[in-house]
């Protein structure tokens, strides 16, 4: 069984459909990418799962659960986390803050939690040494990578089994990226499965085992990434025509 699997899910802003009908799976530790171009649907298909933008129609299954309905904050404590598109960091509050922030529906109830939550910041600090170098500071005052790191790491703090993704690399210096992907890799191998929304198509292939293009809010194409890879409808549209 999938642990997370989406079927025929629609989402709308207002009148305008902007995921219709797209169906997918995740399985436990994989990493599986969503590419397309802009307007495509895919950062709507993120926020449908992690239920910011809820699904109007078809189900979205996570551990055996139907979660379409669940709220967003639930489904938190469920084990999906997002690191959303531009960030989103709180930028008048500190590293520290902010990460500690990723950690809210988690219980605080006794000494034993609160040391556990203390234990998974150390482990961010440990994937992400520049954000413990940076803890005090406010994480409006840093780089775009910097607060890549931040909001990647403030996800992990909610304990996910799912981490989704939105555009990581973008507006980060290339040396930036390079290590963003470094350490998504090093998450994955931690057996958080992954699904990456990235427009850039070649770091994306790289990074994940499985993918789906979409195309107007649906599906066209899926499968093994070295199979993306070869079809040239993927190259021509997506690697600049290359092989």
């Amino acid at each position: 069984m999938a642990l997370l699997e989406v079927s025929g899910a629609r989402a709308r802003y207002g009148a305008i459909e902007a995921v219709a009908g797209v169906s997918l799976t995740v399985g436990e530790g994989e990493v599986v990418t969503l590419i397309g171009s802009n307007g495509a649907g895919k950062s709507t298909t993120l926020r449908a799962i992690c239920g910011l933008t809820p699904a109007v129609a078809g189900t979205i299954t996570f551990a055996g659960e139907d979660i379409t309905a669940v709220p967003a904050d639930q489904i938190v404590t469920r084990g999906i986390a997002l690191s959303p598109e531009g960030r989103r960091c709180f930028p008048r509050m500190t590293v520290r803050e902010n990460l500690d922030l990723g950690a809210y529906r988690r219980p605080r109830s006794s000494r034993q939690h609160k040391a556990t939550i203390a234990e998974d910041m150390q482990r961010v600090f440990a994937l992400f040494p520049r954000l413990e170098e940076r803890s005090g500071q406010k994480a409006g005052t840093m780089s775009g990578g910097e607060q890549q790191m931040l909001a990647i790491g403030r996800a992990l703090m909610a304990r996910p089994r799912l981490l989704l993704l939105d555009e990581p690399s973008l507006g980060i210096a290339p040396i930036g990226v390079q290590r963003i992907y470094q350490t998504i890799g090093e998450i994955h191998r931690s057996g958080v499965a992954i699904l990456l929304v990235e427009q850039n198509a070649h770091r994306a292939l790289d990074a994940a085992s499985r993918g789906y293009v979409l195309e107007t809010g649906r599906v066209v194409l899926d499968g093994a990434t070295a199979v993306l890879r070869g079809d040239p409808r993927v190259r021509e549209a997506y690697l600049g025509g290359s092989q």
